[in-house]
């Protein structure tokens, strides 16, 4: 098995790309280790000293490590511990997970617009933000904002408030007039 790496826009963060199915559909965020019960993947890579992040796309996964530590002390590590995974057969995710759209429900008078907004994210915006190991998810829409959950990778990125604010709130103001900002949410 040969396990690829990129670097992601995010320093703290970097991109495993096993050469196979991660996820069948959709992103799977675990921003800590008790959030990683549901995935033995997951819980595998949080086992490596320095680990604070793990995010799971269709085909990637990105890690994200404490400043105090190193790649050059944990990237081998967790090389390992990806590849040991694939090789004992295991799922990466429990047999009871869902994939989801990851996008937040939302009912009431905006309906048209979020619709058209979840599109333009699907589209447009998560595809080039999963090219750097990460995801932008609809969390809300009220009084003319988008708020927007950002994962892997983006969560944390010295260059996502950028990301927001130049790209996607001025892509989602050119297509729909109602949008007139994008906030991030924790």
């Amino acid at each position: 098995m040969f396990i690829q790496t990129e670097s992601t826009p995010n320093p703290a963060t970097l991109k495993f790309l096993p050469g196979q199915s991660v996820l069948e559909m959709g992103t799977a965020d675990f921003p800590t280790a008790d959030a990683a019960q549901n995935s033995p993947l997951a819980t595998r890579l949080f086992g490596v000293e320095g680990v604070t992040g793990v995010f799971f796309g269709t085909d990637f996964v990105t890690v994200t490590k404490d400043d105090a530590v190193e790649w050059d002390h944990v990237k081998p590590a967790l090389l390992g511990a990806i590849m040991e995974h694939y090789q004992s057969g295991q799922n990466v995710m429990a047999d009871d997970h869902k994939a989801t759209s990851g996008h937040a429900e939302h009912s009431g008078e905006d309906g048209e617009i979020v619709g058209q907004i979840k599109e333009l994210l699907d589209s447009r915006v998560r595809p080039a933000v999963a090219q750097d190991g990460g995801d932008i998810t609809f969390h809300g829409f009220e009084r003319g904002v988008v708020y927007l959950h950002m994962q892997g990778a983006c969560a944390g990125c010295p260059s996502s408030t950028l990301t927001l604010k130049m790209g996607i709130e001025n892509l989602l103001r050119h297509y729909i007039p109602e949008v007139t900002e994008v906030r991030p949410v924790a």
